[in-house]
């Protein structure tokens, strides 16, 4: 009896998963002093090749603030978005989980 050949399996390609964070969001309860704030930072591309860390705060369940901040390429923006998420966990800010 001939011996059948083994056919190679179709793999999925490997997904690669981001090292670092490009968005973090943050809130703030404290019931006690009728607080519940959010503090969301995303790193959006622009058009010139740079990257903005985009801040959004305010009051839950309102359209809030924002603003953008320019950085020269996506790895500052990311350097800058964990130094603000880091003093922002420092205030009480906690990260947010749906």
């Amino acid at each position: 009896m001939p011996k059948r050949r083994k056919t190679a399996l179709a793999r999925p390609a490997p997904i690669q998963l981001p090292l670092f964070a490009e968005a973090a969001t943050l809130v703030r309860t404290l019931p006690e002093r009728d607080e519940n704030r959010y503090y969301r930072l995303e790193v959006w591309p622009d058009l010139f090749g740079r990257a903005l860390l985009v801040c959004k705060w305010g009051r839950t369940g309102t359209s809030g603030c924002h603003r953008l901040d320019p950085h020269p390429d996506p790895g500052a923006a990311i350097n800058a978005l964990a130094a603000r998420a880091r003093a922002k966990r420092r205030r009480g800010y906690r990260d947010h989980t749906v």
